[in-house]
């Protein structure tokens, strides 16, 4: 109880943003981790998911359950269908140390409307 109290007391940063164009840029060279947190069912549904993507629930993330230790030293994008789940998550990180996360603005949904190439299925 007292680490999550700690957490809930520990001033958060800014949330970070970064534009769907901008994602899609970044293809080419070192691209920064992106996880969907959207559950499996959206995951693998109608809006896809951005190629490469791992799926971790905002519930995991929320709950601490997520291990994404191996992710802590890179850049991470969030996205889920709009951003408000990711927005949460992103909070929820740095409170626990992460440093280098951002939110995919518009989420899915922005990312569709684009017209940039998603995935769809497992």
């Amino acid at each position: 109880m007292w680490s999550t109290l700690k957490r809930l007391l520990r001033p958060t940063p800014p949330i970070t943003w970064v534009a769907c164009a901008d994602l899609a840029d970044r293809a080419g060279g070192t691209p920064p981790a992106v996880v969907d947190v959207r559950g499996s069912d959206e995951f693998d549904g109608p809006l896809g998911h951005i190629a490469g993507a791992l799926n971790v629930p905002v519930d995991t993330i929320m709950d601490g359950t997520a291990d994404l230790a191996a992710l802590r030293s890179r850049e991470i994008v969030l996205v889920c269908r709009t951003d408000k789940r990711s927005a949460r998550a992103a909070d929820s990180l740095a409170a626990s140390g992460f440093t280098r996360v951002s939110v995919l603005r518009g989420g899915m949904e922005q990312w569709n409307a684009l017209g940039l190439p998603v995935a769809r299925g497992s």
